[in-house]
């Protein structure tokens, strides 16, 4: 389980996340908000709106600093095993920050949140606010229902607990989002209807359910207007969208990419979770007309092994992803695949696992996201035998990890020479005439610059590779600006 404090100003290397808001004030009398955030870029994107939220509504701020907070939030996942222990381990750290300031809320979101309901409260009855990812726009509410029983104590305290699935409603409570830099995550869907043998997100996220297309275009036009050139689609099943239209028609994904590419300022468009049953012709289609599209697919497959597929219950083969990626590249030649990889699902053999290493490196994945199988609690797999070893295990993801690794340095090896569009996004922290921006395939490339050229598009000829996630370069054109 990915771990990371939400400060809008924190970047990773490879990070499309850079829709950001202040997080320091040297005022100590402003209200503090610290979240932390678990997981997936979905809860990156809820922590982001949680702060908006209470940012309109109650004038609280960002700190990075847990120790000066007047509220504590943790949005969770439960993608990982144990992932409840690990919320209620940093909720006892954070009881002793309770301890030390009585009016400190704290609130638990998220996954977790869903799964365990008001049984948070029963272990941990410190903290004050549990809410699900559909019921974030409700923390206002909850924070002065919160306020008004200290004030007012009665005899029995009432439970915050919403956890409910309100389909979409959230979106429409939510204040427009803070921008600060050239790119910005957009949640289009929420939930998934997959049913996935080991997957609880259709149990803590609820089934899929896509916004009306006219309430996206409207957010990502507003988004161009204030400079973001970048926009990545979000949703646990984001190419299975289905938005009604103002007609009362339904867009589809590769419909609603048409039109994004469309909208004035908008120069690269990336998305992210799809599923192979609806990475569709038309969808493909999309690479070869439009160039807003970047050269990059994060497209999860699980396993290379049919049997293993079956078990998962992915609903397709093999063979059907590699068709669909044979048909990418034929439109594409230049494209960098990622994918998601379960190692030791129950079941697994040598020789479903040798499946699944040929096939990566067939494949030649740029990176992924693997890790060792982690049983959940509710879905089907977590009643499957397992007698694979636990080291066999650790094993197998290694041997994976390394083969995927080598594939990574290679293919930054090779841009060497090559020439590569850039958003340049800021001035370098270590030299004022450096520019940094981020290709197609997410690696950070340096130039020589004005710092006037932030926020434009450029082609870099790459010189130098410095690190596997970091090259440098020369610049042959600066595009117009796309506004």
């Amino acid at each position: 389980m990915t771990v990371q404090t939400f400060t809008p100003s924190a970047t990773k290397a490879a990070s499309e996340n850079t829709v950001t808001q202040p997080t320091h004030t040297t005022d100590v009398s402003m209200k503090k908000l610290y979240i932390e955030t678990q997981g997936c870029q979905m809860n990156e994107y809820d922590s982001h709106r949680m702060a908006d939220l209470l940012g309109d509504s109650h004038g609280y701020v960002l700190t990075t600093n847990p120790n000066e907070a007047d509220i504590l939030l943790m949005n969770t996942c439960s993608i990982r095993e144990k992932a409840q222990e690990k919320v209620f381990s940093e909720l006892g750290r954070w009881r002793k920050l309770k301890e030390q300031n009585p009016d400190l809320v704290i609130g638990v979101g998220g996954c977790v949140a869903s799964q365990e309901g008001d049984n948070i409260q029963k272990r941990a009855p410190y903290v004050d606010m549990v809410f699900g990812p559909q019921t974030l726009h409700r923390l206002p509410q909850m924070l002065d229902q919160h306020q008004a029983q200290v004030e007012k104590p009665k005899k029995e305290k009432i439970k915050l607990v919403d956890i409910s699935f309100p389909d979409i409603e959230k979106f429409d409570f939510l204040p427009e989002p803070r921008v600060d830099g050239f790119k910005a995550f957009v949640s289009i869907m929420e939930g998934c209807s997959k049913y996935c043998s080991f997957c609880v997100v259709p149990y803590t996220r609820g089934e899929e359910v896509s916004r009306p297309l006219d309430d996206v275009l409207a957010e990502i036009a507003g988004l161009a207007e204030k400079g973001v050139r970048e926009i990545s689609l979000l949703g646990q099943n984001v190419n299975g969208y289905r938005g009604e239209t103002f007609e009362g028609g339904i867009c589809t994904f590769p419909e609603l990419l048409r039109l994004v590419a469309e909208i004035p300022g908008i120069g690269r468009l990336r998305y992210t979770t799809s599923h192979p049953l609806e990475f569709s012709d038309e969808l493909i289609q999309c690479y070869r007309d439009l160039p807003q599209m970047v050269s990059h697919l994060h497209l999860p497959v699980q396993s290379g092994s049919n049997d293993v597929l079956q078990a998962m219950k992915r609903n397709h083969t093999i063979d059907v992803y590699i068709d669909k990626i044979a048909k990418l590249r034929k439109v594409r030649p230049d494209m960098h695949l990622s994918s998601d990889f379960i190692i030791g699902f129950p079941g697994e053999t040598d020789e479903h696992f040798a499946e699944t290493l040929q096939f990566i490196k067939d494949l030649d994945f740029d990176h992924s996201y693997s890790f060792v199988y982690s049983k959940r609690p509710g879905t089907p797999a977590s009643e499957l035998p397992d007698e694979t070893p636990e080291q066999v295990k650790k094993d197998r993801l290694a041997q994976v990890q390394q083969v995927i690794k080598q594939s990574s340095i290679d293919k930054t090896d090779a841009m060497l020479g090559k020439i590569e569009r850039v958003l340049i996004e800021k001035v370098s922290d270590k030299d004022p005439n450096l520019l940094i921006g981020t290709a197609d395939n997410t690696r950070l490339v340096t130039f020589i610059g004005d710092a006037a050229w932030v926020g434009r598009f450029a082609e870099i000829e790459i010189t130098e590779i410095k690190t596997l996630n970091l090259v440098y370069g020369e610049l042959l054109n600066l595009e117009p600006d796309v506004a």
